[in-house]
């Protein structure tokens, strides 16, 4: 709550004192510093002023009220919505620009229009003594005064809001573990900020000089106002059109290095971290890229770290598997490696194949839940003892199902799973048939059968390589994919010959 109270301190305390300086301060000055008046016309004016001034606060104040009404619930509320702070955080973002948007219109009309009917009305009744076409030129004053007002008001918000922002922020993470994001959504751009400061800032002062300049010209000498203000015209033009050409510059300049910095940032997003080589920048960009680099060089480093210590993982969790029986030490290590070889054979990517490995390695963690006397048995095994065995793929599929984050083993679990399927639809645990087994379940079916076939055990000595290769090509399209079994067998034949 103090956020929020702090928030409209400082709105209504910028609010009054850049009115009182618009209104009061330029606008009254620019009038009563220009004509000349009696002593009764000044009070008179000032009447007017003054009251076309509560007037505009009032109309002010109800435009502010339904514009600040969504930042209001989402910090009196007791324990809002999601909904209910994201639109309070929209509507931060927003306010700078409604601010704007307030003070020509709510502000600027509100002030202006009273003042004009209520000083034509006096012109009329004799009140006050001076020409119609003051009305119009008092008019141009109050655009160029409120103009110069909202673009002051539109900084001085915009640091005002920076702590309410923060603040839902940081309400969403606590109250629903959302950090409420913009989702790139750009409220006012840097060439319209650029553009319309320049042209405020820069222009409209020295257009209210020369308004106020030919009211006192035409009080002076009417016969030369009409050139001098031809001229008058085709110079504030010509400066506008020099602040539009420089705005443009200027913009142009930022724009390339933000571009840049925009479309490394959206790859880093997307995984793909890369370096800012076009530092050719002498300002401040030349740091911001500088820092760039770093940070990208920065996760790279990590990113490489992170996959040493993966695949550090998988081969210790793999070894971990194997050291249970020493019979078949090695065999995860060496059934990833044919497997990779196939893979390759087949034509996967190299992202591809680093999961194929990785699922690979752990095709048997599964047979962690296999009593040892089971699993080390040195004869046959029953019908009982084989159901146990029967059981692994399941149990490795639901052990990796748990480990998080869940997306990271997901594209492992089909190779875990369906290792052990047949193409014929006699496997297990599913007893799928076909294209319907994963194609990794596939690849590391080979794999599997083969490694298992050369390796000794405590009751048989391992097969030699031809006998297991005449065998894989015996079961192609019964018990192994016949597509993958000629990739093996290929891959076998040039590792002998080599």
């Amino acid at each position: 709550m103090d956020f929020y109270r702090h928030f409209q301190r400082m709105l209504l305390r910028n609010y009054l004192i850049g009115s009182l300086i618009a209104v009061i301060g330029v606008g009254g000055f620019f009038v009563f510093s220009t004509l000349h008046f009696s002593t009764f016309e000044k009070w008179m004016i000032s009447g007017i002023l003054a009251l076309s001034f509560f007037i505009m606060c009032f109309i002010e104040y109800r435009a502010f009220s339904r514009h600040i009404k969504p930042i209001y619930r989402a910090f009196y509320k007791s324990n809002p919505s999601i909904r209910t702070l994201t639109n309070g955080f929209v509507q931060a973002h927003r306010f700078p620009l409604l601010t704007v948007k307030r003070i020509m219109g709510p502000h600027f009309l509100g002030l202006s229009v009273p003042a004009i009917i209520l000083v034509t009305a006096a012109i009329y009744f004799g009140f006050l003594n001076m020409p119609y076409m003051y009305l119009f030129m008092g008019g141009l004053g109050a655009v160029i005064v409120a103009g110069m007002h909202a673009i002051v008001e539109f900084y001085l918000t915009t640091s005002a809001v920076k702590p309410i922002i923060e603040e839902l922020r940081n309400r969403a993470v606590e109250l629903h573990g959302d950090p409420l994001s913009q989702n790139n959504r750009v409220f006012v751009s840097i060439q319209r900020k650029i553009q319309l400061s320049t042209i405020f800032i820069g222009t409209f002062p020295v257009l209210l000089f020369a308004l106020a300049n030919q009211v006192k010209l035409y009080e002076q000498a009417a016969s030369i106002t009409r050139s001098y203000w031809s001229w008058a015209i085709f110079i504030l033009l010509l400066g506008m059109l020099f602040a539009f050409f420089g705005t443009y510059l200027i913009y142009k300049d930022l724009l390339a290095p933000m571009k840049n910095l925009q479309t490394a940032m959206e790859e880093v997003q997307l995984g793909n971290s890369q370096f800012l080589l076009d530092n050719t920048y002498s300002d401040e960009f030349s740091r911001l890229v500088s820092g760039f680099n770093h940070m990208s060089s920065s996760i790279r480093d990590r990113e490489e770290m992170n996959h040493q210590l993966l695949d550090s993982f998988f081969a210790v969790m793999a070894a971990t598997m194997d050291a249970r029986d020493p019979y078949t030490a090695g065999h995860s290590q060496r059934v990833a490696e044919y497997s990779v070889q196939i893979g390759e054979k087949a034509g996967l990517s190299m992202d591809e194949l680093s999961t194929l490995k990785k699922a690979a390695l752990l095709h048997d963690i599964g047979k962690i839940g296999i009593p040892d006397h089971i699993l080390l048995k040195d004869g046959k095994l029953d019908d009982i003892e084989f159901s146990y065995i029967k059981k692994h793929p399941v149990v490795g599929f639901s052990i990796l199902s748990q480990v998080q984050p869940k997306e990271a083993m997901e594209p492992l679990l089909p190779g875990v799973k369906y290792h052990h399927e047949r193409y014929d639809g006699k496997g297990y645990p599913e007893g799928l048939s076909g294209d319907d087994i994963p194609f990794f379940g596939r690849i590391i079916a080979v794999a599997d059968a083969y490694d298992a076939m050369t390796s000794d055990r405590p009751y048989r000595k391992g097969m030699s390589r031809d006998k297991a290769v005449a065998i894989l090509l015996d079961g192609k399209g019964t018990q192994w994919d016949p597509s993958l079994v000629p990739l093996l067998v290929e891959e076998l034949k040039l590792s002998s010959v080599s």
